[in-house]
């Protein structure tokens, strides 16, 4: 499967909150990088960070855009209160290995009345 259609894949997990379904598109050693947070190694953390976001606020993937290039593919997206952002998927052996993400956090915190960190 190529690394576009992985992530269209991903997005689908990712729609049902289900941290258990979107762990299984991570390699064991993957590294999930949302730049507004640290970095989060292995397939085991990136599924527990998933729970807890899940969790904590509501969260939706509208895709505005899916490129690829090679082994990445990169989306572009918005969610139905207005946020914005895009990640960079990395996809070897049909697995993701790095992900990287840009995003608002505060804008995302405020939006979800979640707690802002000092």
């Amino acid at each position: 499967m190529e690394p576009k259609q992985i992530i269209q894949n991903w997005v689908k997990a990712f729609n049902k909150g289900d941290a258990n379904l979107i762990a299984e598109f991570y390699s064991e050693k993957a590294i999930n990088h949302q730049v507004a947070n640290e970095p989060v190694i292995g397939k085991s953390a990136i599924k527990q960070m998933f729970a807890t976001e899940f969790a904590a606020a509501e969260m939706v993937c509208i895709v505005e855009n899916i490129f690829q290039d090679g082994h990445w593919a990169i989306l572009e997206w918005r969610d139905p209160i207005g946020l914005r952002g895009c990640g960079f998927f990395q996809v070897e052996n049909g697995l993701i290995t790095f992900q990287r993400g840009y995003w608002d956090k505060l804008s995302f915190l405020k939006a979800h009345n979640l707690p802002i960190p000092n």
